[in-house]
């Protein structure tokens, strides 16, 4: 047969899930009673219901949350692929195009922490809604997550990539109008990822749903209420990143994870004040592969708890062969995500590490992301930063300026110094704006009481002009690029020579 019975039963059940099937109710039980009498009248009034209910009159979505109610006019999300299918066929055989939109809210999880459930489902309702108003009636809408929407857009002669980015913006837009919940007025945003058929890989409606999903994760990489198209490069490094995905345990395991050391030095006398630890990894095929590669493929992994374990490791015993050799670094920097910061005997974990190389805690910073201080309520996170602080420990607050963590989450924190993010250092010397903003946190920081340190300064116009703002201590290219350990005591020793033949800038060294 040219006609499979998977492709039969796929249609039948698209003809019966549609509204349009109750018109032939009459019809059936009128036939039912002509035919068979009564008896017969009872038995199709009895199954008609009940064939409904099992195949297309769903009241509830499925989106594994069966107590909230389907939103009219929103396709149930079983049958979002079948619907791609069938629109995939229809512009194969004709002159027509589509596309397949993804649509998902931005920190959709931050939304749930703080308004709760009941807020958060009527977000998502009135975010449906919007998006059910803004397409067209030929186009079909599905809720395929808590806060992920598919659009399949009707076969027409006029999609093309200008149109699909059009109509991207205007969901976009739509879904950024205020939204008032019990008198709270919530802002969202979202990104949008889609894939035009006429780019769609080969498959069928399962690839194309797939491929659109492809480019919401990219739009997502690329930050809030990003727009991307899927492309052949798109995936092409959707692979490269499976493959190395599969080779991320072996390679923390077999030590080709290791951390790289970038010095941080004091604009005060010059003298290296610590080093941070940045994970490097050297792939025995592919090199030496930068982080914002390999570091997406450690989390979807599940492995960052591990690579966290590694550095700290590496870490410290870099700190123990430092003393050894002789050689001056009062402290080493490790990074914790908020993932690993979630782990309740994180602090315990840590102090065990301590004492079995012997260290002070005073000795290890435990830098953290500022968007994390930010966002942190009361729970697992903020009790391994307090226990951080009364351990000893130093606590840095990676990347500020970028999270707007307030001055009262700074304090409650015992935030010993905070690092400015490049995005605030690059070009101060030169842009009026950005002396000012960096002026000002230095301002604040003194104020508190808290240290400086400002990352990714490139320039020696850069350095002086910290130097002279008053900030503590710095780090970038300008000082040394990130390095293996056995470089660094190379390294130290040549810096330790080369400050003393450098000039002091209105009492402090460059």
């Amino acid at each position: 047969m040219g006609v499979s019975l998977t492709s039969i039963r796929k249609q039948v059940v698209r003809a019966v899930r549609g509204p349009q099937s109750l018109a032939f109710v009459p019809a059936v039980s009128l036939s039912a009673y002509w035919l068979g009498g009564e008896i017969t009248l009872l038995i199709v009034a009895g199954t008609i219901p009940l064939l409904w209910m099992a195949f297309g009159g769903q009241f509830f979505e499925r989106t594994g949350n069966p107590r909230r109610l389907a939103t009219p006019g929103l396709l149930p999300r079983d049958a979002f692929e079948d619907v791609c299918e069938t629109v995939r066929e229809e512009t194969e055989k004709s002159d027509f195009s589509s596309a397949v939109l993804m649509v998902e809210f931005d920190e959709y999880h931050q939304l749930l922490d703080r308004y709760g459930q009941s807020a958060a489902d009527l977000v998502v309702r009135t975010a449906a809604q919007r998006i059910i108003d803004v397409v067209r009636d030929s186009d079909v809408v599905s809720q395929l997550g808590d806060c992920r929407f598919g659009i399949v857009l009707g076969a027409t002669s006029k999609v093309d990539l200008e149109a699909t980015i059009q109509l991207s913006g205007r969901l976009q837009s739509s879904l950024e109008e205020p939204i008032s919940v019990d008198g709270t007025t919530i802002l969202m945003s979202a990104c949008v990822g889609f894939c035009i058929g006429t780019r769609a890989p080969d498959g069928g409606g399962a690839e194309w749903a797939q491929a659109a999903g492809t480019a919401l994760l990219e739009a997502q990489r690329r930050g809030p209420g990003s727009i991307r198209a899927y492309s052949t490069e798109m995936h092409r490094v959707k692979q490269a990143r499976a493959s190395l995905r599969a080779d991320v345990t072996d390679a923390l395991e077999n030590g080709q994870i290791q951390p790289w050391y970038q010095p941080q030095v004091s604009t005060d006398t010059g003298r290296v004040t610590g080093f941070e630890t940045l994970a490097r990894w050297s792939h025995p095929e592919r090199g030496l592969i930068s982080p914002a590669e390999f570091l997406p493929a450690v989390e979807e992994a599940g492995q960052l708890e591990r690579l966290a374990e590694v550095m700290l490791y590496q870490g410290l015993n870099a700190l123990k062969s430092w003393d050894v050799a002789g050689l001056d670094v009062p402290h080493v920097g490790v990074n914790f995500s908020g993932s690993e910061l979630n782990n309740p005997k994180l602090v315990s974990k840590v102090q065990w590490e301590l004492d079995r190389f012997e260290l002070a805690p005073e000795r290890l910073a435990v830098e953290i992301l500022e968007t994390v201080v930010a966002g942190a309520a009361d729970d697992t996170i903020t009790r391994n930063i307090h226990g951080f602080t009364e351990l000893g420990c130093r606590v840095d607050l990676d990347d500020f300026g970028t999270g707007h963590a307030s001055i009262a989450s700074i304090r409650r924190f015992g935030v010993g110094r905070i690092k400015i993010d490049r995005s605030f250092v690059m070009k101060c010397d030169k842009d009026p704006e950005q002396q000012r903003l960096v002026s000002a946190i230095l301002t604040m920081a003194e104020r508190l009481g808290i240290e400086t340190l400002a990352e990714g300064v490139e320039t020696a116009g850069e350095h002086a002009l910290l130097s002279q703002l008053g900030c503590d201590h710095v780090q970038g290219f300008r000082i040394a690029r990130p390095m293996p350990f056995d470089d660094t005591l190379t390294w130290i020793k040549s810096h330790e020579k080369s400050i003393e033949r450098t000039p002091a800038i209105d009492g402090r060294r460059a």
